[in-house]
C-alpha cells in the first residue's frame, strides 16, 4: 500500500509504497477515502524538514543539548547513528482520516468490516492508503455521513475540547483568536452552542471568510483601531467571558491581548501554541483571570491505557473523553448543526500530496483546510515488497521482527558484511520503518506479515519489538525452526518460559538473549583476573526516573523495570562469577504507584559467591549510571561506567580507560553469529538465559513478600 512519508534530514517528501500496517488487539484496519492536512501543525513539521541541518539546531536546541551529552557519553559513533537515524528515517504524515474497516483486530467490539469510520493520532491516522487504528481513535459513523467532513475528526476534537476548557454558558461571549483551521472550528462549535462569537486575526482574509461563513458574530482584524473598544461594545460592556488562544506564533500579543479583552474573573483557554510568559499588570493581576490548556483531543490522550489498551474511562466520573469529543463533533456534522464545507478550499487526490504540501509551506495562494481523495476502488496487497537485489544465501540467513531505535543504533550496523550471512526480511509494526531499515541495511525486502520473515530462506530471526511480544515471538520462531536472538527480555510471563524451555529441549537450535555487557572489552579483562575461588560482587545503577505512564513501566506491555532493566545486571553477576544464582530476596522503596524501580537485590550463586544489585531510580544524572565493584581473595576491581576499569592485587593497581564508553554491543552481535556459524551454538549457554529470567520472577516475587528470600 502506499504512504506519504519524509526525511527529516533531506526534506524529501514522496509517496511509496510500505508494508501493509500490523493488525494488532484491539486496532483496526482502514481503507482511507479522505485525509485532512492541518496547515499549522504538518505545515511546520514539513518546513523545518526542508531547513538546513544548521537551520534545524536553531529550531531544536533541546535537541541538540541532547546530542552533545550522547557523544559525552558514548562516543561519536552512537552519536552519529543516533542522528542519522533520526534523519534518514521515512516519517509519517497526517492525524485525522476517514474512511472504511475492512479488518476487525482481537477484542475489538462496537466496529465491523465495512463500517464507516473517522480516525485519529499522530503515528495511526497517517496519509496513507490503509491505516491502522486502536479503537479509542476511532468513530463510527452514520452511513449517510460525509466522509470529507469527517476527516476533519481530529481538529474537530481538538477544538472541541478548547471549547469545554472554556466551559461557557448559554447566552456568554467568547474570543477566538486565531481563524485558522482549530479557531474556526472552535467558533462554529461555540455558535451552535448559543454563544456570541468574536473572531480575531492578524489575516484579513481570514476574517472575512469567518464572517461570510457565519462562524463569528462580529470578526476583527488584529490591528483594527481601537478594537479593545469594539469588543468590550460587542459585549455589552463587560468583556468577553472567555478568550480561546488558537493561533500559533512566538509573540506574547495573543496571550497580553486575550488579558485586556477578557472581562473581570473570566477565562483564557490556549489552545494553539503560544507562549504564555504574559505580563502580569496591570490586567491579569487586577481581573483575577484564570488560564486554561486544552490538552489536545481531550482526556485519554497521552495514555498508554487509554489509548493502545482501549480502557475507557467511566462516563460517570470521565463525561468527555478524546473519543466521546470526536463522537460529539461527528453528530454536530450529521445534524447539520455546524456546516464545515467551505473550510476545504483544496482538494488533491492522494497522488499530488507534494504539491499540496509545497502549497502550504510556499503560501501560494490563501488556503484553510486541504483535502487529500483517495482511491479507495484500490484493493489492498499484503505481499512484502522487493528492497533490494536478492544475492545468493549464506550459511546464516537473518530476518529482523521489531527494528526500532536499539536495533537500528547497536545491532544492524554490527551485522558482518560478509557473504557468509545472509540478509533476508524485515517486519516491524511501522511499514515506513520496514522500508527504511530494510533499504538501509540491504535485507532483500520489508514484510507485512509473520510468515514472510519466518520462512524456509530465514533460519536465524533478530527480535526487537517491545517487551510483551518477546515471548510469543520467540515460541513461533522455535516452532518455525529458527536460531532466535531477542533482546532483553526473554519473556513477560512463567507459562511463556516454560513453553520456550519445552520448545528448546526438543530443538537443536539455539536461543540468545542481549545481555550484551558481559561482552564488553573491560568485563573480559575483569573476569580474566578472577580466580576460581567465590566472588563478592556489587552492581550500582543510577538509573534514572523513567515517568509511570511510559510503556516500559507497564507491567502488560513493558514488564516494568526489573524485567526490562534489572536482567541485564543479574545476567552480568553471574557471568562474572561464573554459576548460576539459586536464591535472590529483595526489597524495594515503597511507591504510590508501585513502580518497583529503586530496590535493592541480594543473589547467592551455586559457587557460594553473592551479589548485590543496587537499582536506584532517584539519584542525580550527574552520577555516572553504572559502576562494578568485584571482591575476590585478594583481589579487587571497579569497573566504571564501561569506561574505566581499575584492578587491585599485589604491586601497583593496573588501570585501563577507553576513549568511549563500550557496553559490548558490537562485541555481542559478532559473537552470537560466529558462533551460530562454527557450530550452531549462542556464546550465552541457555541454562543462563533461564536462571536470569527465573530470577527475575523471583525479584518480583520476594518484593510482593517483603524481602523474604526466594529458590531460583
Amino acid at each position: 500500500m502506499q504512504q506519504l512519508t519524509q526525511k527529516l534530514g533531506s526534506g524529501d517528501m514522496v509517496i511509496q509504497e510500505v508494508p501493509y500496517p500490523q493488525l494488532g488487539k484491539g486496532m483496526i484496519i482502514v481503507k482511507n477515502h479522505y485525509s485532512i492536512i492541518s496547515a499549522g501543525t504538518e505545515g511546520s513539521t514539513v518546513q523545518a524538514a526542508r531547513k538546513s541541518l544548521l537551520g534545524k539546531a536553531k529550531e531544536r536546541p533541546q535537541q541538540v543539548k541532547q546530542v552533545i551529552d550522547t557523544f559525552v557519553k558514548q562516543g561519536p559513533i552512537q552519536t552519529y547513528r543516533a542522528v542519522m537515524k533520526k534523519l534518514d528515517a521515512y516519517s509519517p504524515l497526517g492525524y485525522s482520516c476517514a474512511g472504511e474497516v475492512i479488518e476487525v483486530g482481537e477484542g475489538v467490539t462496537g466496529f465491523e468490516t465495512g463500517d464507516r469510520v473517522a480516525c485519529a493520532g499522530a503515528g495511526y491516522a497517517n496519509h496513507a492508503e490503509i491505516v491502522s487504528v486502536p479503537v479509542n481513535l476511532c468513530v463510527k459513523l452514520q452511513p449517510s455521513a460525509d466522509l470529507k467532513n469527517a476527516a476533519y475528526n481530529t481538529l474537530g476534537a481538538i477544538s472541541m475540547q478548547g471549547v469545554r476548557q472554556a466551559d461557557l454558558r448559554l447566552g456568554e461571549s467568547c474570543v477566538v483568536i486565531g481563524l485558522g483551521l482549530l479557531g474556526q472550528l472552535a467558533a462554529l462549535i461555540l455558535k451552535a452552542s448559543g454563544v456570541t462569537v468574536i473572531g480575531v486575526d492578524v489575516a484579513e482574509s481570514a476574517v472575512k471568510q469567518a464572517i461570510a461563513s457565519g462562524a463569528v458574530d462580529v470578526g476583527l482584524i488584529r490591528n483594527a483601531p481601537g478594537i479593545e473598544e469594539q469588543i468590550l461594545n460587542a459585549t455589552n460592556g463587560i468583556g468577553a467571558d472567555a478568550v480561546i488562544i488558537a493561533a500559533a506564533t512566538s509573540s506574547m500579543d495573543p496571550i497580553n491581548f486575550a488579558g485586556a479583552i477578557a472581562r473581570k474573573k473570566g477565562k483564557v483557554v490556549v489552545l494553539g501554541a503560544v507562549p504564555t510568559g504574559f505580563d502580569r499588570d496591570p490586567f491579569w493581576y487586577r481581573k483575577e483571570l484564570e488560564l486554561k490548556m486544552a490538552c489536545s483531543y481531550g482526556p485519554g490522550r497521552y495514555d498508554l491505557n487509554y489509548e493502545e489498551k482501549g480502557i475507557d474511562y467511566p462516563v460517570a466520573y470521565v463525561r468527555w473523553t478524546e473519543k466521546r469529543n470526536m463522537e460529539a463533533f461527528q453528530s454536530l456534522l450529521v445534524a447539520n448543526k455546524i456546516n464545515i464545507d467551505y473550510l476545504t478550499t483544496h482538494d488533491f487526490d492522494f497522488d499530488n500530496a507534494k504539491q499540496a504540501f509545497d502549497l502550504v509551506v510556499e503560501k501560494s495562494e490563501p488556503f484553510t483546510g486541504i483535502a487529500l481523495k483517495y482511491d479507495a476502488s484500490k484493493v489492498p496487497s499484503k505481499a512484502s515488497i522487493k528492497t533490494n537485489d536478492a544475492k545468493a544465501l549464506g550459511r546464516l540467513n537473518i530476518s529482523f521482527i521489531g527494528a526500532g531505535s536499539y536495533a537500528q543504533g547497536n545491532l544492524l550496523p554490527n551485522i558482518p558484511d560478509d557473504s557468509i550471512v545472509g540478509r533476508v526480511g524485515v517486519l516491524t509494526n511501522s511499514g515506513t520503518t520496514s522500508k527504511r531499515v530494510a533499504e538501509k541495511f540491504k535485507f532483500q525486502f520489508c514484510a507485512s506479515e509473520e510468515a514472510d520473515v519466518l520462512n524456509d530462506k530465514t533460519n536465524t530471526v533478530f527480535i526487537a519489538t517491545r517487551h510483551d511480544s518477546h515471548g510469543p515471538y520467540v515460541i513461533k520462531s522455535l516452532q518455525a525452526n529458527k536460531h532466535v536472538f531477542v533482546e532483553k527480555p526473554l519473556c513477560l510471563k512463567e507459562e511463556e518460559l516454560e513453553k520456550i524451555i519445552e520448545l528448546k529441549e526438543a530443538s537443536d537450535k539455539s536461543v540468545m538473549i542481549g545481555f550484551n555487557r558481559r561482552f564488553s572489552p573491560l568485563t573480559e579483562k575483569l573476569k580474566k583476573s578472577l580466580g576460581n575461588n567465590p566472588v563478592s560482587m556489587i552492581y550500582r545503577i543510577n538509573a534514572g526516573a523513567i515517568p509511570k505512564d511510559n510503556w516500559i513501566q507497564d507491567t502488560e506491555i513493558g514488564g516494568g523495570r526489573i524485567h526490562g532493566e534489572v536482567c541485564h545486571f543479574v545476567d552480568y553477576l553471574t557471568y562474572i562469577n561464573g554459576s548460576l544464582p539459586i536464591k535472590v530476596s529483595a526489597t524495594a522503596i515503597p511507591d504510590a504507584n508501585q513502580l518497583n524501580d529503586t530496590l535493592n537485590v541480594l543473589l547467592q550463586f551455586e559457587n557460594g559467591s553473592t551479589g548485590v544489585i543496587a537499582y536506584y531510580s532517584n539519584g542525580s544524572k550527574s552520577l555516572s549510571k553504572e559502576y562494578i565493584e568485584v571482591f575476590s581473595a585478594g583481589f579487587s576491581g571497579v569497573l566504571n561506567d564501561f569506561k574505566e576499569l581499575k584492578l587491585y592485587g599485589k604491586g601497583k593497581p593496573k588501570k585501563k580507560k577507553l576513549l568511549n564508553q563500550n557496553k559490548g554491543q558490537k562485541e555481542m552481535v559478532e559473537s552470537f553469529i560466529n558462533g551460530l556459524i562454527k557450530d550452531g551454538k549462542a556464546p550465552i549457554p541457555f541454562s543462563e538465559v533461564v536462571a536470569v529470567t527465573k530470577t527475575c520472577f523471583g525479584i518480583i516475587e520476594s518484593i510482593k513478600r517483603g524481602g523474604e528470600q526466594v529458590d531460583i
